[in-house]
């Protein structure tokens, strides 16, 4: 339930702070009170949900909020806009594939710094390389997501064993 109250508060965030649209460089900023109250009822009613969400959280939880905040902030614009398209592709997801994504970053943060930076640096490599494989990785992705923890062993297993073989 935090992850959801987390991304909820990131998209808050995200339209008071970066939501409007770029404007001429010499027209003034809008304040986020001023951009609240250009939003549709409805809109207005979920911030303010949201809000009431985050001022019910713990302490600890507002300040690791804040803080996710001020490094979106200190992101590059090309950073964000990665995060942006990530996170909508998460929200299309079914409730099921989002657990099993949950999952699979819970093994992942299980693993060293150094073995995951190996890996991402892995992943990036080849799709550099390789950009017309990317949709086959993501189709070979959500096999995996909907594969059993024995399926996904046995994969690992022939997958060394093809290795070895080599």
């Amino acid at each position: 339930m935090l992850g959801r109250m987390t991304a909820g508060l990131l998209t808050v965030a995200l339209v008071l702070c970066v939501g409007a649209p770029a404007r001429a460089a010499n027209a003034p900023t809008p304040t986020a009170a001023e951009r609240f109250e250009k939003l549709p009822p409805e809109q207005k009613e979920a911030l303010r949900a949201k809000l009431r969400e985050f001022k019910a959280m713990s302490p600890d939880d507002q300040a690791r909020v804040r803080g996710n905040l001020q490094r979106w902030r200190q992101l590059p614009p090309e950073e964000r806009e990665r995060l942006k398209t990530n996170l909508r592709d998460f929200q299309k997801l079914s409730p099921q594939e989002r657990q099993a994504v949950r999952e699979q970053v819970r093994e992942l943060r299980g693993l060293t710094p150094e073995r995951r930076a190996e890996l991402r640096q892995r992943v990036r490599a080849y799709l550099k390389e390789h950009p017309e494989r990317r949709e086959q990785m993501l189709e070979n992705m959500r096999r995996w997501r909907q594969m059993s923890r024995e399926e996904r062993q046995e994969a690992r297993e022939r997958l060394r064993e093809r290795r070895r073989n080599k």
